[in-house]
């Protein structure tokens, strides 16, 4: 059967990977790349510069193009149009493991997506996969090897720990940090934030740390109190987009 490496790259280091990350890297004969238009050079970059050192000679790399995702949608929508957009992905998964990957008694081809970060958060890749599954036109067995995620660099890029004696820490979005402070908790760490939510906490004036591009080379690090750095945070993210033509940017609100 055919077998998938759905593999964690770290969050933008290099030395970031695993040992178990680059002995898979080793086994895969072709690697699938979703082709996001150029947006986004640097991850794609990252993702090539790790295949020069760590990939078999003889490995292939597919493109694949990422369908158009309806980001317009809000509210009680926006499910329903994060699934139209997964379908869209798994017809196209599925498409490229039938034409690129054979399976028979010579042994099954094995095939990767190399994931950003940790597939285990808030990454698609593995309810795309599943998703093809259950449809059952193509058989393939996967495997998940975790990585470095933006929110363990991040803490240790300000050297924090996420949480505190007796204490939760929540992981969200910035979508959900939008529409109020989760309930029960003190210590919030947010991703996927398009919209600078943190600016609705003013008034309790929390800690910040922040991080861009957290591990690579243009790594951006701001912390202290909410209301001293917010303006520098929207600043340095303004520039950092309008330079490199994307932001992925992590922090870690903590009240008292």
């Amino acid at each position: 059967m055919r077998k998938i490496y759905v593999i964690g790259i770290g969050a933008g280091d290099p030395d970031h990977l695993t040992v178990a990350a680059i002995k898979a890297i080793g086994r895969v004969d072709v690697f699938f790349l979703l082709d996001k238009g150029g947006e986004r050079a640097g991850p794609v970059g990252l993702r090539e510069e790790i295949l020069r050192q760590y990939a078999a000679e003889g490995h292939r790399l597919v493109e694949i193009p990422d369908p158009a995702r309806d980001r317009t949608t809000d509210g009680p929508g926006y499910p329903g149009a994060v699934d139209a957009w997964r379908t869209r992905r798994s017809l196209l998964f599925e498409q490229a493991f039938a034409e690129e990957l054979t399976e028979g008694p010579e042994g099954a081809t094995t095939g990767a997506f190399l994931v950003w970060g940790d597939p285990a958060l808030y990454d698609s890749t593995l309810a795309v996969l599943e998703e093809v599954l259950a449809r059952g036109t193509v058989r393939f067995d996967h495997e998940v090897i975790p990585g470095i995620s933006s929110v363990s660099a991040l803490a240790a890029r300000h050297r924090v720990a996420l949480n505190r004696v007796g204490r939760a820490v929540q992981i969200t979005t910035g979508r959900r940090l939008a529409q109020g402070w989760p309930e029960g908790v003190d210590d919030v760490v947010v991703m996927l934030d398009a919209q600078q939510a943190y600016l609705r906490h003013l008034d309790t004036d929390p800690v910040i740390h922040w991080g861009a591009y957290v591990g690579s080379e243009d790594e951006i690090l701001v912390s202290g109190r909410l209301s001293e750095v917010a303006e520098e945070i929207g600043e340095v993210r303004a520039a950092a987009r309008e330079r490199k033509g994307w932001i992925m940017d992590t922090y870690l609100l903590r009240r008292d």
